[in-house]
């Protein structure tokens, strides 16, 4: 890869802008919603945790039911990027449920931050500014049910439904083939 461009335009090739990630990580934040409304708000919270470990699996099943690889270059220089976020993530996961232990209403309102986060640096994977708008609604959503003290399932559709409207979004207004 010569240029910052060409690893962008991979990785959207690659995985569909993102979109496929986006949606398949709404549909883990739905379970967790569902799991909290009809059992409890642990079995969100443990719904989400787990389901989250499907996320980038299943995302690349549904990049390759779509026609796309699922899979960027080995040599594409954003790839240190996307695991060194992913770690990021998953340490910030411990902290979003040590929010969850002192009271459960924190827990999704801190996944949302955490996440959001994570979809900042997208903005640099994909070369979309849609992520940075993303990441801001997220982080907007998570200081909202925080200071509503809203309950948990709240934190839990808020985060499904803000993910389905960004994936849905991408998948419509992102066109990885325009490149």
């Amino acid at each position: 890869m010569k240029s910052i461009d060409e690893a962008q335009r991979d990785m959207r090739n690659a995985y569909y802008s993102g979109a496929t990630g986006v949606v398949t990580s709404a549909t883990a934040w739905l379970a967790a919603a569902l799991a909290a409304a009809f059992v409890s708000s642990y079995a969100g919270v443990l719904t989400l945790i787990f389901g989250g470990m499907l996320i980038f699996p299943a995302s690349v099943v549904l990049c390759k039911v779509i026609g796309r690889s699922g899979k960027h270059s080995k040599h594409n220089p954003l790839s240190p990027l996307a695991i060194e976020s992913t770690i990021w993530m998953l340490l910030s996961i411990v902290v979003a449920i040590g929010a969850g232990l002192y009271k459960i209403e924190w827990f999704f309102p801190a996944m949302l931050l955490v996440i959001g986060g994570r979809y900042f640096t997208f903005s640099t994977l994909y070369g979309l500014r849609i992520y940075w708008a993303f990441g801001a609604t997220l982080v907007i959503a998570a200081i909202l049910l925080v200071l509503f003290e809203a309950p948990v399932i709240s934190g839990a559709f808020a985060g499904a439904l803000l993910e389905y409207a960004y994936g849905i979004a991408i998948f419509v207004l992102v066109r990885p083939n325009a490149d």
